[in-house]
């Protein structure tokens, strides 16, 4: 790298007259010795400066541990979106052009690499995590591509800034319904939940699962009438299964080897079929039904279910041979203190049973109440 000038091949695109784009590489240790962040705060005055949040570390370790992985070389295909001031200078290659369909011009780029001290001429407008796990990750030399628009002011750069941040996310139940599928390493985040996405796809599609074809997936198509059989929503199901996975006190807790992230699938599919197939025998009515119709099949109804599972069953084991009829038992004792489908639930302060929904407090005040009237330690408050 020349002391004073940065040079790439580049590719120049005219979008509009006047705004060109450039696309190039930078190897990962340069990133971050061209761009700065622009970070967001407020002058003496209150006038907001910047655009940036600041680092998300846990985000950056993620994405670090993924460059570092020691498995085989994994695409890292994530451009990163920079913002130049006009003084950057293009220089086109000389030469007759190889078509009129042509839509871009290659050249040459030159990029200023400041001094200690001085200021660097590029903004990072998209990309800040990914640019400080490259610039600390061990493939220094990793060519990474880069996007970069020409903006002066603040004010533009702000604008592309929230335009580029504005996309709408990866729905959760898409990511849910793709992470089985993905062998490479994840961020501790996606990780934790693989185990329980692929138990979720495992009780969708096995005929013998009491939930086999009422899971509402990404993949799921709507049928011709606009309306779908599938009534569970994946995401309240894996939510339900994270908690009983990775919590001590979860009854799914001792079939997953912590240190080695190995879980036993055939015992933890056992066990979710015997305690859900007995919850659907003990309320054929209101299984199967819409979330509005039935609060069983709304997330707090799972949720809390849930949470009465890792209670019934810590000590079932599911090849016993009473398993199921202990369940089945136990359910059925509970079955007069709930009311899924109408009705009132005075242990809950009298409250309708359609006006329970998937909020922290009201699955804590259900799952409550399950749990201690199957241990018959009577009501409780609201």
């Amino acid at each position: 790298m020349n002391a004073t000038v940065l040079r790439r091949r580049a590719l120049m695109l005219e979008q509009a007259p006047g705004h060109p784009l450039f696309l190039f590489a930078l190897r990962a240790d340069e990133l971050l010795k061209i761009a700065d962040f622009s970070r967001i705060r407020r002058d003496e005055g209150g006038n907001l400066l910047g655009y940036q949040r600041d680092k998300v570390r846990a985000h950056v370790q993620g994405i670090l541990d993924f460059l570092d992985s020691s498995k085989n070389f994994v695409p890292f295909p994530h451009a990163i979106i920079l913002a130049f001031p006009s003084t950057v200078e293009f220089q086109k290659v000389r030469g007759p052009k190889i078509s009129d369909e042509e839509i871009g011009e290659a050249g040459t780029l030159f990029i200023p690499v400041p001094g200690p001290g001085d200021r660097k001429p590029a903004w990072i407008l998209d990309g800040q995590q990914r640019a400080l796990a490259l610039a600390q990750c061990k493939h220094k030399g990793m060519p990474v591509p880069v996007c970069a628009l020409v903006a002066d002011d603040l004010e533009t750069q702000r604008d592309q800034f929230i335009r580029v941040n504005n996309t709408r996310p990866l729905s959760k139940s898409l990511i849910g319904e793709l992470l089985p599928e993905v062998d490479t390493l994840l961020p501790p985040r996606l990780a934790a939940k693989k185990a329980p996405s692929a138990l979720c796809d495992l009780l969708s599609r096995d005929p013998q699962s009491p939930f086999f074809g009422i899971i509402r997936r990404a993949s799921t198509p709507t049928g011709k009438t606009g309306h779908r059989q599938e009534v569970v929503t994946d995401t309240a199901l894996i939510r339900m299964l994270e908690h009983s996975l990775q919590d001590t006190g979860g009854c799914l807790f001792p079939y997953r080897d912590m240190s080695t992230g190995e879980t036993d699938f055939t015992a933890i599919h056992k066990a979710l079929c015997l305690f859900w197939g007995a919850v659907k025998a003990t309320w054929p009515e209101a299984w199967g039904l819409s979330p509005q119709q039935s609060r069983l099949m709304h997330s707090v109804g799972l949720l809390a279910m849930g949470r009465l599972m890792d209670r019934l069953m810590w000590d079932i084991r599911p090849d016993d041979p009473q398993a199921e009829a202990t369940i089945l038992a136990a359910l059925v004792r509970l079955s007069p203190h709930c009311h899924w489908t109408s009705g009132v639930w005075a242990e809950l302060g009298d409250m309708d049973w359609n006006q329970l929904q998937n909020l922290p407090n009201h699955v804590r005040m259900l799952s409550s109440h399950l749990i201690r009237t199957h241990l018959g330690q009577g009501r409780i408050s609201g």
